[in-house]
């Protein structure tokens, strides 16, 4: 799949079916901001005007059936920290990049801009989780940590379905070899997800199938990857590294959502 469909979102076919979870992977299209926030910007950590982005969150709240303060995110530092919620967060958002709830009506948010944003779902206990799974987080043990926050509250691995959501894809996500040696020092099979890119001492690294392989090591056996490469669809998705290749100021977030 190439190009965002008319949809406001795209969703994971496993999760689709698996009822009475929705969920939603939200791109850039169907919002109100403008200029190089166009047009589906859901971050507040943005510069963009903030009643635009409300009015896009409020949108996304829609789509997803939920009041719109009941749809959250985390306030999101790149950790392996995850949390427990049964109600709209009152004030600050908890600094982490995990969260899981088993009440209805509250839907998970997780903003990402090339990171992997993965949505977790038990529905034979109805307990879902959702993740900001960048490297850094990714390599810390956040998945691990949802699953077994998840675990905690009732889930069963062998029930939990997994979505991984549109990231950066390995194409696009050029490396330097101290980043490489992070991953190999923590785990020598971790080189079969970097290839060397044209560049002397340069690599490109797999996010998508490293994350899918530590959720297959977590007991995790239903996992969709989604395929979309989010620096290089430039019109469907925001992308940090497109920002940067660009010389651009600034940019806008996707928001991944699923409530029950």
């Amino acid at each position: 799949m190439s190009q965002m469909s008319k949809s406001l979102f795209i969703e994971s076919e496993l999760l689709k079916n698996s009822q009475p979870v929705k969920h939603g992977f939200f791109g850039a299209r169907g919002g109100v901001s403008e200029g190089i926030y166009e047009s589906l910007n859901c971050g507040y950590g943005s510069n963009d005007v903030s009643e635009n982005v409300a009015t896009n969150r409020a949108l996304v709240a829609q789509a997803m059936g939920v009041a719109a303060d009941h749809l959250i995110n985390p306030y999101q530092v790149h950790s392996a920290l995850v949390q427990f919620t049964d109600k709209p967060f009152a004030n600050d958002a908890p600094k982490v990049d995990g969260l899981v709830t088993n009440i209805k009506g509250l839907a998970l948010g997780i903003l990402t801009a090339d990171c992997a944003p993965i949505l977790f779902a038990d529905t034979a206990v109805g307990v879902i989780g959702a993740a900001h799974a960048g490297w850094q987080g990714a390599l810390g043990g956040v998945i691990e940590a949802t699953i077994d926050l998840m675990i905690t509250y009732g889930a069963n691995p062998n029930n939990i379905i997994a979505a991984i959501g549109p990231c950066i894809a390995q194409k696009s996500y050029e490396v330097g070899i101290e980043f490489r040696d992070r991953f190999v020092i923590a785990d020598a099979k971790n080189e079969m997800f970097f290839v060397a890119a044209r560049a002397h001492e340069k690599f490109h690294f797999d996010l998508k199938s490293y994350c899918a392989m530590r959720l297959t090591n977590s007991g995790i056996g239903r996992i969709d990857v989604l395929p979309q490469d989010t620096c290089e669809l430039e019109t469907d998705y925001f992308s940090n590294r497109r920002r940067n290749l660009k010389g651009e100021p600034d940019y806008g977030r996707n928001i991944s959502v699923i409530a029950r």
